[in-house]
């Protein structure tokens, strides 16, 4: 999801790069600029490292791309200001595979196992239905809302400045960061 906001708002010309998801039928876009790719993977493993810590917590990611403004500096401000023109909140409930439990009878175990097999099966078709319609909801929004992006800043990057936040081992702290920002910069704009 993280790829396919970054390409769409994506500066200048990028070379797209098809990508094979590992665990669903889907194929998405990366900007194909290694540097860019590597630091939003970062992020998604430090993700994942914080659901690890924090099972069956809803969590959610966001992805804020804004302008840097030089502001005349005074005694309690820095010179430079972040604008934040768009954010892409990414709720998650991620919920862990049910496990089997030993059973003293076979024929029960294996009627169980084959429950969990179809289970398992439904959810990962429910989650890949819901991925794809997600990425066409992205194509669509990004397509129909331009007009709030600033101006293309110098081009010495493929993407606008960009910055990727999740709850850290304080969830409070991120609730206020987020609600901060909305002060600062006003309305978001929302999936």
């Amino acid at each position: 999801i993280l790829h396919t906001i970054v390409f769409h708002r994506a500066l200048g010309l990028v070379r797209p790069k098809d990508v094979d998801s590992e665990l669903f039928d889907i194929t998405y876009v990366q900007c194909g600029d290694a540097e860019l790719e590597k630091k939003i993977e970062e992020k998604i493993d430090q993700f994942i490292a914080w659901v690890e810590k924090h099972p069956n917590k809803k969590s959610q990611i966001c992805l804020s791309f804004f302008e840097i403004k030089n502001k005349q500096a005074t005694w309690f401000s820095n010179k430079i200001e972040r604008s934040y023109w768009e954010h892409w909140y990414i709720y998650m409930n991620v919920v862990p595979s049910k496990s089997h439990t030993g059973k003293s009878h076979h024929a029960k175990a294996r009627k169980d196992s084959l429950e969990v097999a179809e289970e398992r099966t439904a959810r990962r078709a429910s989650l890949e239905t819901s991925l794809r319609e997600v990425l066409f909801q992205i194509v669509r929004f990004v397509d129909e809302k331009k007009d709030h992006i600033p101006s293309v800043p110098s081009l010495e990057g493929v993407s606008f400045p960009y910055e990727i936040t999740f709850p850290s081992a304080s969830d409070s702290s991120f609730g206020m960061d987020m609600i901060k920002r909305m002060l600062q910069t006003g309305h978001p704009t929302m999936l």
